[in-house]
Protein backbone atom coordinates (compact mmCIF):
# COMPACT_ATOMS: atom_id res chain seq x y z
CA UNK A 1 0.00 0.00 0.00
CA UNK A 2 1.33 3.42 -0.87
CA UNK A 3 0.64 6.68 0.95
CA UNK A 4 -2.16 7.93 -1.37
CA UNK A 5 -4.01 4.63 -0.84
CA UNK A 6 -3.55 4.92 2.94
CA UNK A 7 -4.88 8.50 2.84
CA UNK A 8 -7.87 7.35 0.77
CA UNK A 9 -8.60 4.67 3.38
CA UNK A 10 -8.41 7.23 6.21
CA UNK A 11 -10.84 9.53 4.40
CA UNK A 12 -13.23 6.67 3.62
CA UNK A 13 -13.86 5.92 7.29
CA UNK A 14 -17.13 7.28 8.73
CA UNK A 15 -16.80 10.83 10.05
CA UNK A 16 -13.12 11.14 9.10
CA UNK A 17 -11.74 14.49 8.06
CA UNK A 18 -8.38 15.79 6.87
CA UNK A 19 -7.01 18.83 8.68
CA UNK A 20 -3.75 20.78 8.72
CA UNK A 21 -3.45 22.19 12.28
CA UNK A 22 0.38 22.03 12.18
CA UNK A 23 0.72 23.83 8.85
CA UNK A 24 0.42 22.70 5.25
CA UNK A 25 3.15 20.04 5.47
CA UNK A 26 1.42 17.71 7.95
CA UNK A 27 -1.89 16.07 7.07
CA UNK A 28 -3.88 15.12 10.17
CA UNK A 29 -6.83 12.72 10.05
CA UNK A 30 -9.45 13.10 12.76
CA UNK A 31 -12.75 11.62 13.79
CA UNK A 32 -14.95 13.45 16.27
CA UNK A 33 -12.22 16.08 16.60
CA UNK A 34 -9.58 13.56 17.73
CA UNK A 35 -6.51 12.49 15.77
CA UNK A 36 -6.17 8.92 14.51
CA UNK A 37 -3.48 9.38 11.83
CA UNK A 38 -0.82 11.90 10.74
CA UNK A 39 1.52 12.05 7.78
CA UNK A 40 3.89 14.38 5.97
CA UNK A 41 3.49 13.62 2.26
CA UNK A 42 6.98 15.02 1.65
CA UNK A 43 8.71 12.32 3.70
CA UNK A 44 10.63 9.59 1.93
CA UNK A 45 10.01 6.84 2.47
CA UNK A 46 6.44 7.80 3.29
CA UNK A 47 5.30 7.16 6.83
CA UNK A 48 2.16 7.51 8.88
CA UNK A 49 1.71 7.85 12.64
CA UNK A 50 -1.10 5.64 13.91
CA UNK A 51 -2.58 5.18 17.36
CA UNK A 52 -2.18 1.66 18.74
CA UNK A 53 -3.03 -0.40 21.80
CA UNK A 54 0.16 -0.20 23.93
CA UNK A 55 0.76 -3.96 24.17
CA UNK A 56 0.13 -4.44 20.47
CA UNK A 57 2.37 -1.45 19.66
CA UNK A 58 5.35 -3.11 21.34
CA UNK A 59 4.68 -6.48 19.68
CA UNK A 60 4.45 -4.85 16.24
CA UNK A 61 7.73 -2.99 16.75
CA UNK A 62 9.44 -6.23 17.72
CA UNK A 63 8.08 -8.09 14.68
CA UNK A 64 8.46 -5.46 11.93
CA UNK A 65 11.47 -3.22 11.20
CA UNK A 66 9.17 -0.74 9.43
CA UNK A 67 7.11 -0.09 12.57
CA UNK A 68 8.84 2.14 15.11
CA UNK A 69 7.78 4.21 18.14
CA UNK A 70 5.63 7.20 17.12
CA UNK A 71 7.71 10.07 15.80
CA UNK A 72 6.96 13.21 17.89
CA UNK A 73 4.11 11.32 19.61
CA UNK A 74 3.46 9.52 22.89
CA UNK A 75 5.52 6.39 22.20
CA UNK A 76 3.30 4.24 24.39
CA UNK A 77 0.19 4.87 22.27
CA UNK A 78 1.55 5.69 18.81
CA UNK A 79 3.58 3.90 16.13
CA UNK A 80 5.17 5.28 13.01
CA UNK A 81 4.57 2.97 10.08
CA UNK A 82 7.05 3.32 7.21
CA UNK A 83 5.34 2.68 3.87
CA UNK A 84 8.41 1.17 2.25
CA UNK A 85 6.57 -1.81 0.72
CA UNK A 86 7.92 -4.19 3.38
CA UNK A 87 4.52 -4.44 5.10
CA UNK A 88 1.49 -6.12 3.57
CA UNK A 89 -1.42 -4.02 2.41
CA UNK A 90 -3.72 -5.97 4.72
CA UNK A 91 -1.52 -5.15 7.75
CA UNK A 92 -1.47 -1.44 6.95
CA UNK A 93 -5.24 -1.45 6.43
CA UNK A 94 -5.67 -3.23 9.77
CA UNK A 95 -3.42 -0.72 11.57
CA UNK A 96 -5.31 2.26 10.15
CA UNK A 97 -8.66 0.75 11.14
CA UNK A 98 -7.30 -0.19 14.58
CA UNK A 99 -6.19 3.41 15.14
CA UNK A 100 -9.55 4.76 13.97
CA UNK A 101 -11.47 2.26 16.14
CA UNK A 102 -9.44 3.16 19.26
CA UNK A 103 -10.23 6.83 18.79
CA UNK A 104 -13.93 6.23 18.05
CA UNK A 105 -14.22 4.06 21.18
CA UNK A 106 -12.80 6.91 23.27
CA UNK A 107 -15.33 9.44 21.97
CA UNK A 108 -18.52 10.31 23.86
CA UNK A 109 -21.46 8.54 22.21
CA UNK A 110 -22.81 11.85 20.90
CA UNK A 111 -19.59 12.44 18.91
CA UNK A 112 -19.30 8.94 17.44
CA UNK A 113 -20.06 8.58 13.75
CA UNK A 114 -23.23 6.65 13.02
Amino acid sequence: MDLPEAIDLCLSLPGAEETTPFGPDVLVYKVGGKVFALTDPGDFPPRMNLKCDPARAVALREEYESIIPGYHMNKRHWNTVRMDRSLSESLIRDLIRHSYDLVVASLPKAKRPS
